[in-house]
């Protein structure tokens, strides 16, 4: 059996937020809801300290690894489509498969 381990890593720009405390009140909602509607694991994951940037990184374990790239790809486009005040400024899918044999 092959398992697949999929990671959308995303960069964010958060136009207008002038505090931290506006920062995580605008990216919350989106992390839930990227968890909710997509089955995956998602965290912030860097540019922590930065007021209008972001970076989050979504995961997701499968064992067909076109079904875990296509998964990971629209993620992107719904960030893109449906939640207008974030800029995706950079995307990365990374793949890593391995076989499970006994």
């Amino acid at each position: 059996m092959t398992i697949t381990v999929g990671t959308l890593s995303l960069h964010i720009h958060l136009a207008g937020c002038s505090s931290l405390k506006e920062k995580r009140g605008r990216l919350k909602p989106l992390l839930s809801r990227l968890q909710q509607k997509f089955n995956v694991s998602v965290a912030e994951i860097d540019y922590l300290d930065v007021w209008q940037d972001a970076a989050i990184a979504c995961t997701l374990v499968g064992n067909d690894k076109n079904h875990v790239q296509r998964s990971l790809q629209k993620i992107n486009q719904w960030v893109e489509k449906n939640w207008p005040d974030v800029d995706v400024v950079d995307d990365c899918i990374e793949l890593i498969s391995f076989s499970n044999s006994k």
